[in-house]
This record gives structure tokens, sequence and C-alpha cells, in this order.
């Protein structure tokens, strides 16, 4: 597998190629955001995961139409290039109901835990995480031939959860779904693609899960 996952804002996409699927990584902007591009291989269709930042990077790669935007949660810098985007593109909107208010464009598609999205012949599924915000939202492509692939924004990291600013009760509350709805139902072989830096498996960050309680971040 050539694909890495190590990107920079500035440098070249790096592109993994599923047999349903192909996901390009692209860094953006000042806090160097990950964006990924879903492609769907049976009809061309895309899905792009958080229009961070430098809508003419992300408009390059994604080229000729895109399906969909999802905002995986309320965060500016996960939306900056969101209304240039999508008015360049016509895509319609989706994100996590309770983080919606805080995106200053209109989500088409309000998603609550559980929920299936679909562009093409593939679906994904919503998770739910409280802490990170109030609506952050995962997305889990379970891919037919291979293991999942999980889109975590910044839920989950090589080496912890997201920020909770301090708060113990919204640190626990991450953590716990973190661990329940995450690493309690997917293997050690799911690969995880987060809103920022490099990626990691979950089957990596799964000996550290009690080291990250005790520490409370």
């Amino acid at each position: 597998m050539s694909y890495h996952g190590a990107v920079k804002v500035g440098g070249t996409p790096d592109v993994r190629e599923l047999p349903h699927l192909v996901i390009t990584k692209v860094a953006v902007g000042p806090f160097n955001n990950n964006a990924y591009l879903l492609r769907c291989r049976a009809t061309d269709q895309q899905l792009l995961i958080d229009a961070a930042a430098d809508a003419p990077v992300l408009l390059e790669t994604v080229g000729s139409s895109l399906d969909t935007v999802v905002t995986t949660h309320r965060h500016e810098d996960h939306w900056q290039a969101l209304a240039d985007v999508v008015e360049a593109t016509g895509a319609r909107t989706a994100s996590g109901r309770l983080d919606a208010e805080g995106i200053p464009v209109r989500s088409d598609l309000l998603l609550d835990d559980g929920d299936t999205l679909r562009f093409g012949e593939v679906e994904l599924t919503a998770r739910h995480l409280v802490g990170h915000t109030p609506g952050s939202i995962v997305l889990i492509y379970d891919d037919p031939q291979g293991h999942p692939h999980l889109f975590t924004g910044d839920c989950l990291f090589p080496g912890g959860v997201g920020n909770t600013r301090g708060d113990a009760e919204a640190f626990s509350s991450l953590l716990g779904g973190v661990e329940s709805k995450l690493f309690a139902v997917l293997p050690d072989e799911t690969w995880v693609y987060p809103g920022h830096g490099d990626d990691t498996t979950l089957g990596t960050e799964r000996p550290q899960l009690a080291e990250w309680r005790a520490r409370g971040w």
C-alpha cells in the first residue's frame, strides 16, 4: 500500500484506492486541517469531509463535481471554505444536528447517531460524540472487502481524544463515547483519519485508553 496519510499544507495530496472508494487526503489552512475527498468508483459521485480552508485548493482537488460536503463539527477551522465550495459546486451540506446552528452555511442534512449517509453506491455511518463540541460526528466506511475506515474530525487523534478544554465532564463524555461507539465495536485494523495530523489505527491507540482516562485528557 503506497498510501501513508502524511500530508502538509502546500504539499501533494495523498490518495488511497479501495475496491469501491477512492480517498484523497489534503492539508489546508493555518491550522493544518485535513480535508478528505471520497469518490464512489461505481458512479464517480464525491463527498468532501470538512471544507476547512483554502477553497481553491479544495476545488482543484474536487475537480468537476461534488455531491455532498460534511462538516464534522462547528469549530470555525473546519468550515472556513464551506460557503465558497458550496457556491462553486452546488453540493448539499450535512452536519451533526446539534452543531448545525454553529455552522454559518445551512445544513441540508441533519445527522443523528447511527444515521446512514449515502453518495453513489457508498454508505457512511454517522456516530455522534459529545465532548469536543455538543454535536460532533464521526463517519465510518465499512469496506465490504476490507477493514473499516473512520473519519474522526477532532474527536480522536494519535495519542488521545480531542481537546475538551480542561472540562472533566466533557472529557469523560468524549472518551466514553469513543470507547463505546468506536473501540468497542470496530476492529483493531480500523484506519483512523483525523481532522489534523497523521493517521493511525484503533489497534495502535487501544492500549493507551486507560492512560488517557487516568491523565484526564
